[in-house]
């Protein structure tokens, strides 16, 4: 069936214009107006609207075993909540255990998302190293589609990455033109602090962030990013939190380095005060890494965004209800980590971004879908309203209102971070592939409906890459 979105006002990364979009076997087929339209098309009339790319949420966990259990979003759950935010991408993470190989554990997780209504890809993590992984690396950016490799600077005795498995990551990448990302805090000081804490009594959810300090991050992304220049390989930091950790992205990204920042809606509009909340569940609920960081750090993550170091938004959607967080009733270091948001991000952006005036749409819809699909390739398949573009699009009402409550969202857990805000900004329509899954309210997503969506490597900033190492290449003194 052919869909024509009359009426509204197109947005792109670049451009607002008024326009109609037609729709026919789930692409965007013309984008203008006067459009020849076949008979029988239906309309969705868009007047007073934006129509934009859906978003893309290039950081979520959906039921990722961790910590002893297992996240309540499975991957059908978590991406119809996403479309009723108008999300209609995730870029979800393989982890496979140490020693574990990388292909079992990508096709485990392949396994998973079959049920998935909206369309995804993965990043997957390098936990250990050896010659398999090596190969497996190979294997998965030829054959599957993968152009990315998660590294966790962090959870000492689990998943944790050191040095020297970053270097020889991180070189596989450059190799294999894929992009290293990273979750920088220092493990080992975290562990240590961890430790110390609750040998002093303070056990509760306040402990979190005093075992991850600002410091923590900064030093790691420091550690990162440096790394990262001397193999010559792009670098992607996933939820910055902290200044010390944005100031680090600056000061590469001024002396010409190619690193990119994500940072998540959470990370930007909540502050420490909520782990000394008097309710141990409330104060539990927030608990993920990095934690939530005192005002002054929101506020120079919306500097950083507005500026351009800051290229992404996402969520760390990683669900974990009140009875799975109170498995660190006795120790904040067993408290699973991780919040929601999934549902959320498109709409808190819009209320303290573009309402604020700190963004305007096009910059919205940059740091929403456009960038994301840039770095990871898959542009303007994604993130883009044009002809040949896959038909994911949003179609938004600024003047629509709701207040977000654990009681009506439809992600898979029992709290919301964002409980008792009031948004302004709604997605009325999202179409997933030229499909409808969310309409006034109505929320159609079918499971299995999703595609596996390949990411090739050598996005295009690796010819500039492979340039510049051409000419810094070593060469020996002849005597």
């Amino acid at each position: 069936m052919s869909i024509l979105i009359k009426g509204g006002t197109v947005v792109t990364a670049e451009t607002e214009t008024r326009a109609d979009v037609l729709i026919q076997s789930g692409l965007i087929t013309a984008v203008g107006t006067g459009l020849d339209v076949p008979a029988g098309t239906e309309v969705i009339e868009a007047g007073g609207c934006y129509v934009m790319p859906g978003g893309i949420d290039p950081h979520t966990h959906m039921q990722l075993p961790f910590m002893g259990t297992v996240a309540s979003e499975d991957f059908y759950t978590g991406t119809a909540a996403a479309m009723a935010g108008g999300t209609t991408t995730i870029i979800d993470f393989v982890i496979p255990s140490p020693k574990q190989s990388l292909m079992e554990a990508y096709h485990t997780w392949r396994g998973w998302a079959e049920k998935s209504a909206s369309d995804y890809s993965f990043h997957v993590a390098v936990t250990w190293w050896d010659q398999t992984v090596h190969d497996d690396m190979g294997t998965l950016v030829r054959d599957h589609g993968v152009n990315s490799f998660k590294h966790f600077m962090a959870y000492k005795n689990a998943i944790m990455a050191d040095d020297e498995i970053l270097y020889n990551s991180f070189s596989r990448a450059l190799e294999l033109g894929a992009i290293p990302t990273v979750h920088a805090e220092n493990g080992e000081l975290v562990f240590q602090l961890q430790k110390k804490l609750v040998a002093e009594g303070i056990t509760g959810p306040e402990g979190h962030p005093l075992s991850r300090p600002p410091e923590a991050e900064g030093e790691a992304a420091n550690r990162a990013i440096r790394l990262a220049e001397v193999i010559g390989v792009p670098v992607y930091l996933v939820h910055v939190s902290a200044e010390q950790a944005l100031q680090e992205i600056i000061r590469a990204r001024s002396e010409g380095h190619r690193v990119f920042g994500e940072v998540l809606a959470g990370h930007l509009l909540i502050d420490d005060s909520v782990y000394r909340h008097p309710d141990w569940d409330y104060a539990a609920a927030h608990v993920m890494s990095p934690p939530f960081r005192a005002p002054h750090h929101q506020a120079a993550l919306w500097k950083g965004l507005q500026a351009g170091h800051l290229q992404t938004t996402a969520t760390d959607h990683c669900c974990f209800c009140t009875e799975q967080k109170r498995m660190g009733l006795d120790s904040f270091a067993k408290i699973p980590n991780g919040t929601g948001g999934v549902e959320d991000r498109m709409t808190v952006l819009w209320t303290h971004g573009v309402r604020t005036g700190r963004l305007t749409p096009s910059e919205f819809v940059a740091v929403t879908s456009a960038n994301a699909a840039r770095i990871f390739n898959i542009y303007p398949r994604k993130g883009a309203v044009q002809v040949g573009a896959d038909a994911d699009v949003v179609v938004w009402d600024p003047a629509a209102s709701k207040t977000i409550s654990a009681k009506t969202h439809h992600q898979k857990v029992d709290t919301n971070i964002f409980e008792g805000m009031t948004v302004t900004g709604l997605p009325v329509v999202t179409l997933s592939r030229g499909v409808v899954t969310w309409k006034d309210g109505d929320l159609r997503a079918v499971a299995g409906a999703g595609r596996y969506i390949d990411r090739p490597a050598f996005a295009p900033m690796f010819g500039a890459v492979q340039k510049a190492a051409e000419l810094r290449r070593p060469t020996a003194v002849p005597r």
